[in-house]
């Protein structure tokens, strides 16, 4: 693979930003490495040329649990919609299915399905706790595969492995986050360690030959995808042009520190892989935050990566937070249920609109940061 400038670099990021810990020490002593995103030659796929999968070991203290939000629930039964219009659902099988979350969508609706997922901490048979493997066997009508891909070194290997393990039949639902959508919105606190590879529409174009539906959702963020297994090919090259991210990447980085100011404390809503990002790069920029805030009760009281600070809950923040805080959302898709939560008493600023900042609460009910 070629070793000319990468697209974007960054150094020192925690190999799993969704890990906490029990302590600020050993969260700040917490394994950290490069990213060098670069185009494959082979295949088209933007990916970490500097990602080292030994570094990886998914275990209980991973939390990505993002079902406490009404807005991703809402979004799992989408994803659930699609499935059903688009697939036969008469037996499926999620491989990487975290806590089980969508799983019990699916079951809600009366669908069989099962999971695979080492990270899943519930007692429920329909899950086992193992990575999905070349040894593994399934009879499966549908598969889905929400947000693992990025995280496999070789993305079209572990799809023919899928493919393989059900005997080369099968259609997969694929979601995957949206690197032209990082692009376009400036949202460098969506790189991450563990995400080696960054997809576009038109990887999944060159990678199935017999594609059902193709397209974004939640806000344009993520890639929805269904193909049919049996028509997996290897990409080849991208003829296009070379991907790379704007001028003004960092602008919004920039621009969260100008409009804070000398002011403090300062907040940031939302203590998983955005937030961690977030407050680790304006921390070694000398304005780090003061407060991280999130819903996931089994990340409260923990501390995230890198910079060891301490996740409190909602309820914590408006009893111990000052009134006017600012406070950052670094997912526009969850401002409406923070704004319901946090009231008038902090000052609430979005961060991934690439036009403008918008502020809601405290003395302003509404406009422009």
């Amino acid at each position: 693979m070629t070793r000319d400038n990468p697209i974007y670099s960054t150094a020192e990021l925690p190999v799993l930003q969704n890990t906490t810990y029990s302590s600020a020490e050993e969260a700040r002593s917490c394994p950290t490495g490069q990213v060098e995103l670069r185009r494959d030659p082979h295949t088209g796929i933007v990916t970490n040329t500097a990602f080292d999968p030994s570094k990886i070991v998914y275990d209980s203290r991973y939390q990505n649990e993002q079902a406490h939000s009404s807005a991703f629930r809402r979004h799992l039964e989408s994803v659930a919609d699609e499935l059903t219009a688009s697939m036969d659902c008469a037996a499926v099988v999620e491989v990487g299915c975290g806590k089980g979350r969508f799983l019990e969508v699916l079951w809600a609706r009366g669908i069989d399905a099962i999971g695979f997922d080492p990270a899943y901490e519930g007692s429920d048979m329909r899950i086992r706790t193992q990575l999905f493997g070349v040894d593994v066997r399934i009879r499966a009508t549908a598969i889905v595969l929400r947000h693992v891909l990025e995280h496999i070194p070789d993305p079209v290997a572990f799809l023919a492995a899928i493919r393989d393990a059900n005997g080369g039949s099968g259609t997969i639902y694929v979601e995957v986050p949206c690197f032209d959508w990082i692009r376009s919105h400036r949202t460098w606190f969506d790189v991450f360690y563990e995400h080696v590879n960054y997809f576009r529409v038109q990887d999944f174009r060159r990678m199935f030959g017999s594609i059902r539906t193709l397209g974004h959702c939640f806000g344009g963020q993520y890639i929805r995808l269904v193909a049919d297994l049996a028509s997996l090919r290897s990409p080849g090259p991208d003829s296009g042009a070379e991907p790379s991210v704007p001028a003004d990447f960092l602008g919004s980085l920039h621009r969260s520190i100008a409009v804070d100011g000398p002011r403090r404390p300062v907040a940031v809503w939302g203590g998983s892989s955005k937030g961690v990002i977030f407050s680790i790069v304006r921390e070694r920029l000398g304005h780090g935050v003061n407060h991280v805030i999130d819903v996931n009760p089994a990340k409260q009281g923990r501390h995230i990566p890198v910079t060891g600070l301490r996740v409190i809950s909602p309820t914590e923040a408006l009893r111990s937070i000052p009134e006017g805080t600012h406070t950052w959302v670094v997912n526009s898709n969850y401002l409406p249920e923070i704004a319901e939560v946090a009231g008038s008493h902090l000052r609430l600023l979005t961060i991934d609109d690439p036009h403008a900042m918008r502020a809601i609460g405290s003395t302003d009910s509404k406009g422009s940061a």
